[in-house]
C-alpha cells in the first residue's frame, strides 16, 4: 500500500497551500478520485465491514470486473483502503477502509444520503424547466 502524504504547502511549488480551485494542485487527483461514482459507492459499501472481490461487485450492481478493479487499486494507492491477502486455495482477498478510508466515508455518506433524499425533487426540477 501507498500512502497519502498531506503537506502544509503544497508540492507543485505553485501556491502556498492546497486549494481545490487552483488548476496546478494536485489536490484536485483526490478529489476526482472520491468524486467518481465507483469510488464513492465502494467506500460505501466498505462501511459495513471488509469485503472480498465478488462481495463489492455484487453490491455495486452495474459495475464490471475491470473498472472495480480499477477503482479498487487506485483507492488503495492512495491509502483510502487496504487489500489484504490470505493465503488460500482459492486465495482469499479482502478489502478494508484506512483510517483515513473512513475519514472519507464520512461526508461521502451524506452526498449518498442527499442524493436519495432529492432525487425527486432533482427531476421535478428538471422537468418544470425542460
Amino acid at each position: 500500500m501507498r500512502s497519502l502524504h498531506v503537506a502544509t504547502s503544497c508540492p507543485s511549488g505553485q501556491h502556498p497551500h492546497h486549494d481545490v480551485y487552483t488548476a496546478q494542485c494536485p489536490c484536485r487527483a483526490l478529489l476526482d478520485l472520491l468524486a467518481n461514482k465507483w469510488s464513492a459507492l465502494a467506500i460505501g459499501a466498505l462501511e459495513e465491514g471488509p469485503q472480498r472481490f465478488g462481495e463489492l461487485q455484487r453490491r455495486l450492481q452495474g459495475v464490471s470486473p475491470k473498472v472495480l478493479t480499477q477503482t479498487l487499486r487506485r483507492l488503495e494507492d492512495v491509502g483510502i483502503l487496504d487489500r489484504t491477502v490470505y493465503p488460500a486455495v482459492p486465495l482469499h482477498v479482502e478489502y478494508a477502509l484506512t483510517d483515513l478510508g473512513r475519514s472519507a466515508a464520512v461526508p461521502l455518506n451524506h452526498l449518498r444520503s442527499w442524493v436519495e433524499d432529492n432525487l425527486d425533487h432533482a427531476f421535478r426540477a428538471e422537468s418544470v424547466a425542460g
